[in-house]
């Protein structure tokens, strides 16, 4: 019996341990979650930073090409991995919500009820330990009953049959023999009447109230076990809701990726570069076959050639001026006859459309002082209407100066455009000085050496022309700073400096590079720090010293 009852004890404990290890699988489980919904808030913070750091900055090159469609199909992708990161946060919230928060409070209630089945089954455990403590105590309560009336009946017996003892004595051992055998009687039966409890207690015990208490366990531990499989089910859930938006996303990349179209965006570095140059012409044979007469007066060295062009020892010729002219500092000059005739029509446009976008500004500033002061004029005690007279005094001058601004700028579109002729003498300047860019961008191939060393180029047609363009030449020197060097090159073929501004180079020297290429078709180099002035960039081949890693060749 005793043996039964300390196995059933042994097999409550196990149950005890059994439970506090479910309980920690759950804790385990939902700490396993935790660390998911970190993982996922801060993977969608990391795309959300990534997204951000790749994000076009304002006021940017960056902003100029969403023009081109790659560029805008990349922007469509960062815009779709900021919702990705979203989809991920929802991911994180749900998980933190309807996972860890609920199985926390689970935890909880768990545990509670785990406290009280085990409490009962400890008190249920106690009661029947303590019935049995009062059934063994009752039971060596009557053996030692029985046992004191067997030895006054031995006791009684003896004085009895001894002749010598008195009959009081007899008597007394008599009475005290009687006594003990009804206390023995009254042991025996609290004795029977405890053991009939205890067997009833026992069975209760046994048959009902431990297994009442194991099936409560046991009803708990199947609720954690189904509770845990729920919230697998919605650990799944979670992730797959999100799956059609994340879906969504993907198919948003793919769509911006198939509208990438390859010849619109060269059409757009076309139209953006083109110069409005028109393509050379033939490069005319050079007879030196014939014998030519030469004379060594003075005046045979300052004359004309026979063929109209200017002795290549004669001098330079100021002909070719425009390529040659010192960019301003900056933009260049404020016409921008620097640039081709297409970029600097562009450009012209542009400045135009920035004008009028000042004048609209300051229109509507002076339209609100306007309705304010008609507000004061209406309502004096508001304001005093003559206060805003100045500031409109002001904005109609800057209003002013902006249109003639503008009107400046369309003349030069104009006349770039073909639309009107040039009015004023600078227009008409402007106009010769392009058209001598043209002439010398065109014969760029006919300056080459011929195989006697000497060069021909076309003479200006206008000494005057020529005069003026010198001095604005000279002028625009004068005053230049020495520019740093932004590399060097190496020349491919041999190049006389006919015109002004322009330097002669031998095939295979090496110059230092101050000026780059800038879409006109000449570099601006070095030579012993103290010899400068422009190169054609199909002649030399360049080496960048920062933006260029390796050798690039202009052709």
């Amino acid at each position: 019996m005793c043996r039964e009852r300390i196995k059933k004890q042994d097999q409550f404990d196990n149950l005890d341990k059994h439970m506090q290890w479910g309980i920690e699988f759950v804790e385990r489980y939902n700490k396993f979650v935790k660390d998911r919904t970190d993982i996922e808030i801060n993977y969608a913070k990391q795309l959300r930073n990534l997204s951000k750091k790749y994000q076009p900055k304002k006021n940017s090159r960056e902003e100029e090409e969403q023009k081109f469609t790659s560029c805008r199909a990349f922007q469509t992708l960062l815009n779709e991995m900021n919702d990705y990161a979203g989809q991920h946060e929802v991911i994180a919230e749900n998980m933190s919500g309807l996972i860890f928060a609920e199985l926390a409070r689970y935890i909880q209630e768990l545990k509670q009820e785990r406290k009280m089945h085990f409490q009962e089954g400890r008190r249920a455990q106690q009661h029947i330990e303590s019935c049995w403590k009062q059934l063994e105590a009752s039971k060596r309560r009557f053996e030692r009953d029985c046992k004191e009336a067997e030895r006054a009946q031995q006791h009684f017996e003896k004085m009895d049959a001894d002749l010598n003892v008195t009959k009081a004595d007899v008597e007394k051992a008599r009475q005290q023999a009687l006594t003990r055998h009804q206390m023995a009687s009254d042991s025996k039966g609290e004795y029977c009447s405890i053991l009939q409890s205890f067997n009833k207690e026992q069975h209760e015990h046994y048959y009902t109230n431990i297994p009442n208490i194991f099936q409560k366990i046991q009803d708990l531990d199947e609720r954690r076990i189904v509770r845990i499989g729920d919230s697998m089910k919605t650990f799944s859930e979670v992730d797959r809701q999100v799956i059609p938006i994340i879906g969504k996303c993907l198919d948003g990349i793919t769509k911006a990726a198939e509208s990438i179209d390859e010849k619109n965006d060269t059409q757009l570095v076309i139209e953006a570069f083109k110069s409005g140059f028109e393509q050379p012409g033939d490069v005319e044979f050079e007879d030196f076959s014939q014998t030519m007469k030469r004379t060594v007066s003075e005046s045979s060295l300052s004359s004309s050639r026979p063929d109209g062009k200017q002795d290549s020892k004669s001098g330079k010729s100021k002909g070719k001026l425009w390529p040659f002219i010192k960019k301003n500092k900056g933009s260049g000059p404020e016409d921008f006859s620097h640039l081709p005739p297409e970029q600097r029509r562009k450009k012209l446009q542009q400045k135009i459309d920035e004008i009028n976008k000042e004048i609209q500004k300051e229109s509507d500033q002076r339209d609100a002082l306007t309705k304010m002061k008609d507000v004061y004029i209406k309502n004096p005690q508001m304001g005093d209407p003559n206060s805003v007279d100045p500031r409109l005094a002001e904005i109609g001058q800057t209003i002013e100066k902006l249109r003639q601004e503008s009107q400046k700028f369309e003349a030069w579109l104009a006349e770039v455009e073909g639309r009107l002729p040039a009015k004023t003498d600078q227009g008409r300047r402007q106009s010769e000085m392009y058209e001598l860019q043209s002439s010398a961008v065109n014969n760029c191939a006919q300056d080459r050496e011929s195989p006697d060393g000497s060069y021909t180029e076309e003479q200006s047609q206008d000494p005057q022309l020529k005069v003026a363009a010198q001095n604005e030449f000279d002028d625009e020197f004068d005053d230049e700073e020495v520019l740093a060097s932004i590399g060097t090159c190496k020349a491919m073929y041999p190049f006389e400096g006919q015109n002004e501004g322009t330097i002669t180079i031998a095939e295979g020297e090496t110059l230092s590079v101050i000026e780059e290429d800038k879409g006109d078709g000449w570099t601006r180099v070095r030579r012993n720090e103290d010899e400068e002035g422009y190169v054609p960039t199909s002649y030399v081949e360049v080496y960048l010293d920062k933006s260029v890693k390796g050798a690039m060749t202009y052709i």
